[in-house]
């Protein structure tokens, strides 16, 4: 029983995202043979979330998956990816929380989590820090480009005070000149 399992669960992972009624069917089948495989339920969370957008779905999916496996790494990063796209802000940090906490999990990954979390939330300091505790836990030379670029973006996004100081004098300039 479980290489059928298996061939279902290679099927439904070659289809995705390329044939989702392929990818489905499968997961079904796959389902049907054991209903608490967590590699099985991860896709179909996924699939929920990132076609779909049907995020309570995607959710109860991924529930399921680490109710069955907290080990299931896979499922740490997209599960927060939909809480953040849903706006479950606390559900999110929580979750964050905890997966950090459990062995194996790609620390960089979900402190980089916690840093669009903070940068979705405006508190861009702290999603600054966030990303330097990523960069820490990064290994590799790509990833740790990619948190420059996040980096620029946030930055870009914080208030320039200079700016909205030079602003509020050159105003009162033009209003004295005005009088």
């Amino acid at each position: 029983m479980n290489n059928l399992l298996d061939k279902y669960l290679f099927q439904a992972l070659d289809a995705y995202p390329y044939s989702l009624e392929e990818a489905v069917e499968c997961l079904n089948y796959a389902l049907s043979y054991d209903d608490k495989n967590p590699i099985a339920l991860c896709l179909m969370g996924q699939i929920y979330a990132e076609s779909l957008k049907n995020y309570e779905t995607a959710k109860e999916y991924y529930q399921q998956a680490l109710s069955v496996d907290l080990y299931a790494l896979e499922v740490y990063p997209k599960y927060i990816d939909v809480l953040l796209w849903n706006e479950d802000y606390e559900e999110a940090d929580k979750l964050i929380d905890f997966a950090l906490t459990v062995k194996g999990t790609d620390k960089a990954v979900l402190y980089l989590k916690k840093a669009i979390l903070f940068e979705q939330k405006k508190k861009y300091k702290s999603a600054l820090e966030f990303l330097k505790m990523a960069k820490q836990n990064a290994y590799n030379n790509q990833f740790i480009n990619d948190l420059k670029e996040e980096k620029t973006r946030i930055k870009e996004k914080m208030p320039n005070k200079k700016k909205h100081k030079i602003s509020k004098t050159s105003s009162k300039k033009s209003k004295k000149k005005v009088s």
